[in-house]
């Protein structure tokens, strides 16, 4: 019996006892899932979290959506308008909007929430920062004064990743932005059973019968369009063991498991009653250098670690050889096929990769035997191969390589500190940026320079942050891809950290589900196929 096989049968006797919450899942049309992670915070504007933002999508509503080419449209807004060159907007809620309290949505509640998110958020602080008064003119209109224009201003109302500009009451709203709101009041499509949460066990959404979906002719399309529950609630059964996750999904326990390891697809693909959803909206694997001390703050060495990565190499560490439909080894800056995405400079990534010279280029800029602190997250996979793979790497390119094995907790907590090697600090960490946060410069934490204040790993670049306000003040999509491109050629030039490749999460249903959002986890479109 194999490895795969042996996880599978020994969680399968484990499975039905493993699910909390059964009985009320059987009495009504549920969708019983299985999220990547425990819920456990539950404010989408406190956290960037993957499984708090799909939370968020259930409980919550926003002004505008995204469709899947990311163009925004009316979502809780009924329509805007524009005078003044672009410098006033002004956008009328729709009718029938309701808070799951009962309450009506008003736009003294839209403006209390967009406050209380553009303090949080990197697109919403730069929003407010060309924004010169924003009121509420009346029940249902809110109004924008800008300083200057600010062409992605739907973009930012609408976006799905960093912290959502969700609509809340503004006594929740209100709220100190210090502390993540715990009273979960939205008006979005579910509302969050509190009674019958049970942290690490379960989380239960129902169906809201007062919300009104959009009345248009437009078909559900990722965030936009009409929001239709087509089920009485959503389950969530908080299942830590990826193996036994798998094996109630094959026992029609559950409906979906959010995140599939490399290990079950084989098992999965070739099960009649599964299929596999590939997420168009994949991780980029980051390798970080510490630019605050030698040797990366050196960029004629980091230039010269970024000509020896082969991503090849890296995905096929991560995601093994097996599936490579399941990732790209071609991956700059941003998501591989996106609007933003561009071939600028990928020669620095794909061209033929010299170990000698490599290591010859970092001699020539100066290494002088510094020690090079690695941080090997060993109980995260994905970052555990991605530091063997550097590890093998920065060998053979000369560095002195301290390889220290940490947990994830500890990695994430180390790299957080400014301090030299020699009094516990570190060189390289391992990450990987997610869905939304590669699409545009916006989200996009690795991409930012603005030293000490920036991502950990603190680099500095004045052009990658010029290119990016300027990509914030671009009139239209076309110069906003122009200026991504120069921001790419800027990154491997600058060489903030190097982008190790674009592996794509991987969601499997039962077969009897459909319409299931490929770019994040949404239920208001599933159902079940009559």
């Amino acid at each position: 019996m194999d490895r795969r096989q042996f996880l599978l049968t020994s969680s399968a006797s484990l499975a039905a006892m493993s699910l909390p919450g059964m009985s009320w899942a059987q009495q009504k049309t549920v969708f019983r899932w299985v999220p990547q992670a425990d819920l456990t915070l539950l404010d989408p504007t406190f956290t960037t979290a993957a499984v708090t933002q799909g939370h968020g999508q259930l409980v919550f509503d926003t002004l505008y959506g995204l469709d899947s080419q990311y163009i925004p449209h009316p979502q809780m807004a009924a329509g805007h308008t524009t005078e003044n060159d672009g410098l006033l907007w002004k956008i009328t809620l729709r009718d029938g909007l309701r808070f799951h309290d009962g309450s009506p949505v008003r736009a003294a509640d839209v403006v209390a929430s967009i406050n209380r998110w553009a303090k949080r958020d990197l697109m919403g602080r730069s929003l407010m920062q060309s924004t010169e008064e924003f009121s509420a003119l009346d029940e249902k209109t809110i109004q924008f004064k800008l300083s200057k224009p600010f062409p992605l201003i739907l973009n930012a109302l609408g976006r799905q990743s960093g912290m959502m500009a969700v609509i809340m009451p503004e006594r929740l709203a209100n709220l100190p932005e210090t502390e993540g709101v715990q009273e979960m009041v939205g008006s979005g499509p579910f509302k969050f059973m509190a009674d019958k949460w049970v942290s690490g066990s379960r989380v239960v959404y129902e169906k809201f019968a007062d919300y009104q979906p959009r009345k248009d002719s437009m078909a559900p399309d990722f965030s936009a369009g009409p929001k239709v529950a087509h089920v009485d609630g959503v389950l969530w059964n908080i299942i830590p063991d990826r193996a036994t996750a798998i094996a109630a999904l094959q026992a029609n326990e559950v409906d979906g498991v959010e995140m599939v390891d490399t290990d079950f697809l084989p098992i999965l693909r070739d099960d009649a009653n599964i299929k596999l959803v590939k997420r168009s909206l994949p991780t980029i694997g980051v390798m970080r250098f510490n630019h605050l001390h030698a040797p990366f703050n050196n960029v004629e060495i980091r230039r010269a670690v970024l000509s020896a990565v082969n991503q090849t190499e890296y995905m096929t560490a991560i995601n093994g050889a097996d599936f490579p439909e399941f990732w790209s080894d071609k991956c700059g800056v941003f998501v591989p096929g996106s609007p933003m995405d561009s071939d600028a400079g990928m020669e620095k990534l794909t061209g033929k990769r010299d170990i000698e010279k490599a290591k010859a280029a970092i001699k020539a800029a100066g290494y002088n035997g510094e020690k090079v602190v690695l941080l090997d997250p060993v109980d995260f996979p994905s970052w555990h191969a991605a530091a063997l793979v550097t590890a093998d790497l920065f060998k053979r390119l000369g560095f002195n390589l301290d390889v220290q094995t940490v947990d994830w907790g500890t990695a994430v907590q180390r790299r957080n500190s400014k301090e030299p090697v020699s009094n516990g600090g570190w060189s390289v960490a391992f990450t990987g940026n997610t869905g939304p946060n590669n699409l545009d410069p916006a989200g996009h934490l690795a991409l930012r320079g603005n030293g000490e204040k920036a991502w950990f790993g603190w680099p500095t670049s004045e052009k990658i942050e010029k290119l990016r306000m300027d990509w914030f003040n671009a009139p239209d999509l076309e110069t906003q891809k122009k200026i991504c491109r120069e921001i790419q050629l800027q990154v491997f030039e600058d060489v903030p950290y190097v982008p190790l490749g674009a592996s794509y999460p991987v969601t499997a249903l039962r077969k009897e589900w459909e319409d299931f959002q490929p770019q994040i986890s949404l239920f208001y479109t599933v159902k079940k196929k009559a």
